[in-house]
């Protein structure tokens, strides 16, 4: 072993810099450095990180004047490695926004067909509720001429037809405020809504009349709200509607009006606890025998948002339901 240390120190050994080396023999003890590196290699691994420096070890076989491993010690270059992270950083985002670009040019591609189905059945349903509106409103005009003017044997079958159209008539309004919602120009101002929620009642009269409900009025006079009076006649034809319609036969309605609130309570089949969360969703019904769009509380809904007043909705299935209006 001292022969191989003494001709090792003979032997010149070269090392460019950064690099620093380090022989050891079979045993693993240091024979020769260029700095100061330990004594005796304790580690096995072939790579290793040592404070701020990366550590080679490799193995030499055959081996050499007793020279069994050779150590080659390399400080990390701190500044190529954030250069690195930089880069990698920069790629990743140009990376991301050129997939964000490709996907929404694909996104459009693929929706078209879809986007151009919804606007064709939007200008249908605008359409087709334009040209409801003239029919609708003749009938109702030529009924309460005939009711007014003429004495009609067929009562029962004009109560029929008036009922008919004036749901078709509310279908219209509804299906109406829903396209121009984000369009309609409003004209708020302070209106009684006591005589109009009389005005609304009378309205219904037929329909109340026909299944037969006995109808209880709590209604305080001249009670004055700030709104839209199309507005208000959605907001109570849409709750009166749902009042009749989910009713029983020969069942209750009460109507209550004071000066913070309005509210319906019908003895109708009532709704699911699993339903009242969605139930205010557009096209969601909780019972499908009754027919409808399930658009009737999701208008109820906007309005509400839209003066930023509360609606609280109670109901028990095969007991009735309430809902209360509050501002």
């Amino acid at each position: 072993m001292v022969l191989h240390r003494t001709l090792h120190d003979k032997l010149p050994f070269i090392v460019d810099k950064p690099y620093k080396c380090a022989l050891y023999d079979i045993d693993k003890n240091l024979i020769f450095a260029t700095d100061t590196s330990p004594k005796q290699l304790q580690k096995d691994e072939e790579y290793y990180l040592d404070n701020s420096n990366i550590v080679h070890i490799v193995e030499i076989d055959p081996y050499y004047l007793g020279v069994s491993y050779l150590l080659i010690n390399v400080p990390i270059n701190q500044d190529k490695i954030t250069n690195l992270q930089i880069m990698i950083v920069l790629f990743m985002l140009g990376a991301g926004f050129f997939f964000l670009l490709i996907g929404y040019f694909l996104g459009r591609l693929f929706i078209a067909p879809m986007r151009d189905s919804i606007t064709t059945m939007n200008r249908f349903i605008q359409d087709t509720t334009h040209e409801l509106n003239t029919p609708i409103s003749t009938i109702l005009t030529n009924l309460e001429l005939i009711d007014t003017l003429y004495e009609c044997e067929a009562k029962k079958e004009m109560q029929r037809i008036e009922i008919a159209s004036k749901t078709l008539s509310r279908i219209y309004d509804d299906l109406t405020y829903l396209k121009l919602n984000h369009n309609y120009n409003r004209d708020i101002r302070v209106i009684d809504i006591s005589a109009l929620l009389k005005e609304r009642l009378l309205y219904f009269s037929s329909a109340i009349q026909s299944k037969d409900i006995e109808l209880v009025e709590y209604i305080d006079q001249s009670v004055l709200i700030k709104i839209d009076r199309d507005d208000a006649i959605r907001l109570i034809d849409n709750l009166l509607s749902n009042a009749i319609k989910y009713n029983i036969s020969k069942g209750r309605l009460e109507t209550i009006l004071t000066n913070r609130k309005l509210t319906f309570i019908d003895s109708g089949i009532g709704i699911e606890n699993k339903d009242l969360k969605s139930i205010l969703n557009r096209f969601r019904r909780a019972n499908g025998s009754e027919g409808g769009f399930g658009i009737g509380l999701h208008i109820v809904d906007q309005i509400v948002q839209n003066y930023h007043f509360t609606l609280a909705l109670k109901s028990k299935l095969q007991e009735g339901t309430e809902v209360t209006i509050t501002w």
